[in-house]
């Protein structure tokens, strides 16, 4: 297994992966490739794919605003879970925020990700149930 920097070129490939993942929220213009190739412009050093024989089975979108790190959407292929895929993708992304100056980072899952949150736990993340969490969409087309 190799693990690299992600590249837009990997787009089709790390899309289908977070598509076909259960539990993924996917948003029509910030998940598109023109919203990816943007985040990855703004994050060059922070997003990483997991790659075996030239096929991508692994990918963690992370980023910062310079002052906090956040994950985004992080995938395993299901036929490669349970190797310490997931785990090894994470400490990159956790390691490259820290050499970007990054202090603490965060993350949202879904409450019916019973997978995903599970992961997350394990792997040191604590819920904070003191905190609300709010959105707004502002383009009623990205849906």
């Amino acid at each position: 297994m190799n693990i690299r920097k992600m590249e837009i070129k990997d787009y089709e490939y790390v899309y289908r992966l977070w598509s076909s993942t259960a539990g993924m929220g996917m948003r029509s213009l910030d998940d598109s490739y023109e919203g990816i190739a943007k985040f990855l412009l703004r994050n060059p050093e922070t997003n990483f794919v997991a790659e075996e024989q030239g096929n991508i089975i692994g990918v963690i979108l992370a980023g910062h605003d310079g002052r906090r790190g956040y994950i985004y959407h992080m995938a395993v292929a299901e036929p490669y879970r349970n190797r310490g895929i997931g785990r090894t993708l994470l400490n990159t992304a956790l390691v490259a925020l820290k050499n970007e100056g990054i202090n603490k980072a965060a993350l949202v899952v879904f409450k019916s990700n019973e997978i995903g949150n599970r992961f997350w736990e394990r792997t040191g993340f604590t819920v904070r149930d003191d905190l609300i969490y709010r959105n707004m969409s502002l383009n009623d087309n990205n849906v």
